[in-house]
């Protein structure tokens, strides 16, 4: 399931290191949304255009196919930062201190490798695509860009792994219920207290 959950923040380099990936995390995910936006407004200039003029977007589909990529990845690591990937964390979810944060750093270790291979194999497809001239079927559009985003979003998102790795770690040494850097899981009952003191101090600026 998908948890709601926080990042504490402290002085820590540790600390400091989350806050400055997360930056690089935020900027990334808004390319992301900009890119999405762009593509609706492509998606109603095409249907306007085909409709009214009978003149479509050319290459309309290859614009689609290329964006995915930018719409899929870019976002991925600011959503592990935030713990907002869908897991299920039935177990999980039952365990408590030193139990909880060893399990969390065998599982971010594991999705690290998983990554990293992931990483590699993606640096090759986009190296493979860029010295043929690999482009699309319609209107001939270059596809190592959209290629280049996987490698590059992967590579932060094992940046994001490492330092979850290390927050993990130091709550392991330290013994805390509330380690830094990493996403902490919150009860319904916390979510909705959070939820609705935001609602209340809106309303208050209003």
């Amino acid at each position: 399931m998908a948890s709601t959950s926080t990042v504490l923040e402290d002085k820590s380099f540790l600390s400091r290191s989350d806050q400055l990936l997360h930056k690089l995390e935020s900027l990334l995910t808004l390319v992301g949304g900009l890119v999405i936006m762009l593509l609706v407004f492509l998606a109603v200039t095409n249907v306007l255009g085909r409709w009214i003029f009978n003149l479509p977007v050319d290459g309309y589909i290859d614009w689609v196919e290329q964006a995915m990529a930018f719409m899929a990845f870019l976002g991925i690591a600011y959503t592990q930062r935030n713990g907002g990937h869908i897991r299920m964390d039935i177990v999980v979810g039952l365990l408590k201190g030193r139990a909880l944060w060893l399990v969390e750093l065998f599982t971010t270790t594991v999705m690290l490798v998983l990554v990293l291979i992931l990483t590699y194999g993606s640096y090759l497809h986009f190296m493979r695509a860029f010295t043929i001239g690999d482009t699309s079927l319609d209107i001939d559009l270059p596809t190592w860009p959209a290629k280049l985003v996987v490698p590059v979003a992967l590579t932060v998102l094992s940046l994001r792994f490492i330092l979850q790795i290390w927050g993990y770690v130091n709550a392991l040494i330290l013994g805390t219920d509330k380690p830094i850097a990493v996403p902490l899981v919150e009860d319904a009952a916390t979510v909705a207290a959070r939820e609705a003191a935001t609602v209340s101090d809106e309303s208050e600026r209003v």
